[in-house]
């Protein structure tokens, strides 16, 4: 994992005794609300209400004549298509729609795309089979915003179109009866972040016309799943339809989403919207990226317990092979890293490999950022030598920029500032490596730094399930909502031991003679960096688990750094390092002295070499070496056959000669651009 800068909230405590008084509500509670800026009664009120207020659906310009044709098609017994999307949100707003019309006594189909044969939104090929089912009217869910010619070949056919979306807009919109957008500017609403499922229960209502409440009690599950998997913010409506989905869904009202949670291996447990992220949403998703995503469709219409059942288990069988998949490319890009370790010293990461499938490059691509911290884009190549890219980013790095200061050389391209995608030739992506990380140094010469939010400090006597109980009142999580992260400082490791067979750690820490344990998922013994009385920093989440029917702490490390480290130091050393790299700066710092190359290999020596990362190293060595000399040490230890660097791992080498650092050609480059004698 990459070394993230810790940004630790500061909340006005004069407010939140305040706010605590006014609402009655728990001190620590109105310190985490005023810390993510609800910070009066008004707004906390609103947040912490149970109910679920729903704006007027008239209040989206077009919602109106898209009523009013729907309407005549249904009095008219004309042919309905739904034409939705292959991801989570795309998959429940074809649902739902799709539910409703049917129960309203409309003629409709529905077409969702293939995301390996058709991708993302219309096409023509889906427009000619959706013409030769007779269809006379295409509503759009979760797409169709940019869909501009396809729109006119739509009308040259003889059909018409509605197009419903959430995706941000253009300078124009396509020929259709109507566009519903939240994110027209004529729109008469404050809040705009809905998903496309939010768009699509929002035509229902208008269609209905009836009570919203009932409406709610029909489909905010299918809204709930459609919103947790696109990530939009969970606040406004968006907060008051998870909650009420979240509760159908826990009453186990539709046989579909019954059975997949089920399939998931959760048939009791009260479901959260963070259950909804990791359980339900990447069976629903795995179904797009690996088969066809209308097998999700058919499981959450379905009325039959047998038949719900047997798709749910088609689901995650796609999840399980998803998986397969997606740790084959990682593990053959580590195969690539560990050949050519330049690819991860550029700014932006860019890897392609033969055949990586499509539907996982993008979840492979966030798993590189993760680890090194910098934006990166994965590219699978078919045997013909056309590629396909997933690009995801980092907070800062517009992603979406970078790729269109490319589009001379690329077939198709399209995204947002942290996610896109794009075609491109096998024989121009060397150049595309190129003139990316051109665009990247000329517009980014220090790279923004990854960032952990958390809360609060804490102290350990403050861990109980008290603590869980009173944030629970925060729920749902999500996106502009995110489960607490507390900050526990300055605590002694007292043990380290492997669980779930090698693949994580539960450590135990102490602090003024208060033990307890944490849990660090997806790092083993070996990729732990600290040892026995070693004093860390940990980035938590608490949740309680029951046992026996008894309820207990359960503590996750979202993050863990040696005590003590400076941020600001280590971000402006490795800042200065980069512009070195690229010229910008000549800082004597950079050049290792020999008490500084005494001081690291003295430290290589007595720790038999270093298995652990490279920032890990640096931190161990109490930040007593810059972060630039330490790189420049390392490079030039290695040149006179000290050592040998492998995937980040040092291995000493037995000399019997001594080595001469100066005459290495690193240290003689660094003399002769710094004029040292």
């Amino acid at each position: 994992m990459s070394h993230k800068k810790w940004i630790v909230a500061d909340a006005d405590k004069e407010k939140a005794s305040v706010l605590s008084e006014k609402l009655n509500i728990d001190p620590f509670l109105a310190f985490l609300l005023v810390s993510r800026g609800i910070d009066n009664e008004l707004c906390a009120s609103d947040f912490l209400s149970d109910s679920c207020v729903c704006t007027s659906p008239y209040s989206l310009k077009d919602m109106d004549k898209a009523v009013e044709r729907i309407t005549l098609a249904l009095e008219s017994d004309q042919k309905i298509c739904i034409y939705g999307d292959y991801d989570c949100d795309g998959v429940t707003s074809t649902a739902l729609l799709y539910s409703f019309f049917e129960s309203i006594g409309a003629d409709v189909i529905y077409y969702i795309p293939n995301r390996l044969t058709d991708g993302y939104g219309m096409n023509f090929g889906a427009i000619d089979y959706i013409k030769s089912q007779d269809v006379d009217l295409i509503v759009t869910v979760d797409n169709g915003i940019s869909s501009f010619d396809e729109a006119d070949y739509i009308y040259s056919l003889g059909m018409e179109l509605i197009v419903t979306d959430h995706h941000q807009i253009g300078d124009r919109l396509p020929r259709a009866y109507a566009v519903v957008n939240p994110h027209r500017e004529d729109n008469d609403i404050d809040f705009r972040d809905f998903a496309g499922v939010g768009v699509a229960f929002k035509l229902a209502c208008a269609i209905d016309g009836g009570d919203v409440e009932e409406m709610i009690a029909l489909y905010a599950d299918l809204v709930a799943i459609g919103t947790i998997g696109d990530i939009v913010p969970l606040v406004s409506e968006n907060r008051g339809l998870v909650r009420a989905g979240l509760e159908l869904i826990n009453m186990n009202v539709r046989e579909g989403i019954n059975a997949l949670r089920i399939a998931a291996g959760n048939d009791d447990r009260e479901l959260t919207a963070t259950d909804v992220a990791f359980q339900l949403c990447p069976r629903i998703n795995a179904a797009g990226r690996m088969d066809h995503a209308k097998k999700a469709v058919e499981l959450l219409i379905s009325e039959d317990y047998n038949d719900a059942k047997f798709k749910a288990q088609q689901l995650n069988d796609n999840n399980i092979y998803r998986h397969e998949v997606e740790t084959d490319i990682i593990d053959a890009i580590h195969s690539k890293i560990a050949e050519e370790p330049a690819l991860v010293e550029d700014r932006v990461i860019i890897i392609d490999g033969r055949n990586f499938h499509h539907g996982v490059i993008g979840i492979v691509a966030s798993n590189i950022v993760s680890a090194y911290g910098k934006p990166a884009m994965i590219i699978g190549v078919d045997d013909d030598g056309e590629g396909t890219g997933s690009a995801r980013s980092i907070d800062g790095f517009n992603i979406y920029d970078a790729i269109a200061s490319c589009s001379d050389m690329l077939t198709h391209f399209g995204g947002h500032p942290l996610a896109a995608g794009f075609g491109i030739r096998e024989e121009d992506i060397p150049q595309f490596r190129k003139k990316i990380n051109e665009f990247a140094k000329a517009n980014y010469p220090v790279m923004p730094p990854e960032t952990l939010h958390i809360d609060c400090k804490l102290s350990p006597f403050y861990l109980d399930t008290d603590l869980v109980d009173n944030l629970k009142v925060l729920e749902p999580y999500g996106a502009k909502n995110p489960e607490a992260v507390f900050g526990l400082f300055n605590v002694e490791l007292v043990n380290v031991t492997p669980i779930g067979d090698g693949k994580h750690i539960r450590i135990e820490v102490q602090k003024k003679g208060r033990k307890f344990k944490v849990v660090k998922f997806k790092t083993s013994v070996d990729e732990f960096a600290y040892k026995q009385g070693d004093f860390i920093d940990l980035a938590v989440k608490v949740s309680k688990n029951i046992f026996k029917g008894k309820y207990y702490l359960s503590i996750r490390a979202v993050d863990i750094r040696k005590s003590k480290i400076d941020d600001d130091i280590y971000f402006n050393q490795k800042s200065d390092y980069e512009l070195f790299k690229l010229g910008m700066n000549n800082k004597t710092e950079m050049y290792p002295t020999r008490e500084i190359f005494a001081v690291i290999y003295k430290f290589l020596k007595k720790n038999n070499g270093w298995q652990y990362s490279f920032d890990d190293l640096y931190f161990a060595l109490e930040q007593r070496v810059p972060y630039g000399t330490l790189k420049f040490a390392i490079e030039a230890f290695e040149q006179a056959g000290l050592l040998v660097v492998n995937n980040d791992k040092i291995i000493l080498k037995q000399v019997t000669e001594k080595a001469v650092l100066e005459n290495t050609q690193v240290m003689i480059t660094l003399k002769g651009r710094l004029n040292i004698e």
